[in-house]
């Protein structure tokens, strides 16, 4: 790989494209009158029934803020309370190329799917690598951009709304696993294929996705996860800079996930 190559795709390519993403889831008793023991029964089997339960509500903004990541949270890398209005993307900036896919394309700009009654960001940057001894011109370029960045999400939901919003995400990964694009301003993001990955535990829902962008020929995977507890959706989008200009894997921070499961409780 050329100094002129990892140039191009990692500091033009990679960070640009940075700048976009990450710089960015009750029946009723039929019972007639006249048996009211039956009756009793059944209204409390109901109660009782997962299907039948409430939907979880949601947090207020202020519990919302409470819960977020702070730097004491995590072991590793800068969490910043104040995210740069480069990275703070609203909504409807978003555009994908194919209808279906526009949930991902919220989720890979950095921003909240559907409509939450109140939603919090934070950024988190992984801490920088020193370049071998020995390492060439080239390869401690490659290690003086190795770092990676999440945009952290958390949005939450009234009346059910994070079940319908994660259901659009989990759909999208299906109908775009061959590939779309998404656009902000002037500038558009290609990914060629999206993979379902092992999901975190611990959550009501989680998805976990590689999605492969394509930009001038080079190919690299992005690494995104999702989780759902309760009324809150927590997304995390992830891009490595190193990574744009090789092509090749990098490790998706999991502590993030793991930290902030533990503040929703």
């Amino acid at each position: 790989m050329s100094l002129t190559t990892v140039r191009r795709a990692g500091l033009a390519a990679a960070v640009a494209a940075l700048a976009l993403v990450v710089s960015a889831c009750g029946s009723e008793s039929g019972d007639k009158a006249g048996d009211g023991a039956a009756t009793a029964q059944a209204d409390k089997t109901a109660s009782a029934s997962p299907a039948a339960a409430a939907p979880a509500k949601a947090l207020s903004a202020a519990e919302l803020e409470k819960a977020a990541l702070a730097q004491a949270d995590v072991k590793s890398g800068k969490v910043f309370t104040k995210v740069p209005l480069q990275d703070d993307i609203a909504q409807a900036k978003v555009k994908t190329d194919k209808a279906e896919c526009a949930a991902l394309g919220r989720l890979q700009a950095g921003t909240y799917e559907a409509q939450p009654a109140a939603s919090v960001k934070r950024s988190w940057l992984g801490d920088l690598k020193k370049p071998a001894a020995g390492a060439s011109p080239e390869e401690a370029l490659v290690a003086g951009i190795d770092r990676t960045k999440v945009i952290v999400t958390l949005a939450t939901y009234a009346d059910g709304g994070a079940e319908k919003a994660f259901a659009a995400l989990k759909a999208a990964s299906t109908a775009c696993a061959g590939g779309f694009a998404y656009t902000v301003g002037s500038d558009t993001t290609k990914f060629s294929k999206v993979t379902v990955t092992d999901a975190p535990q611990g959550t009501d829902e989680a998805l976990a996705l590689t999605l492969m962008m394509d930009a001038d020929g080079t190919q690299a995977p992005w690494k995104s996860v999702v989780v759902r507890k309760g009324a809150t959706i927590a997304s995390f989008p992830s891009v490595n800079m190193a990574t744009a200009a090789t092509g090749k894997e990098y490790a998706f921070p999991a502590e993030l996930v793991q930290a902030q499961l533990a503040k929703l409780g």
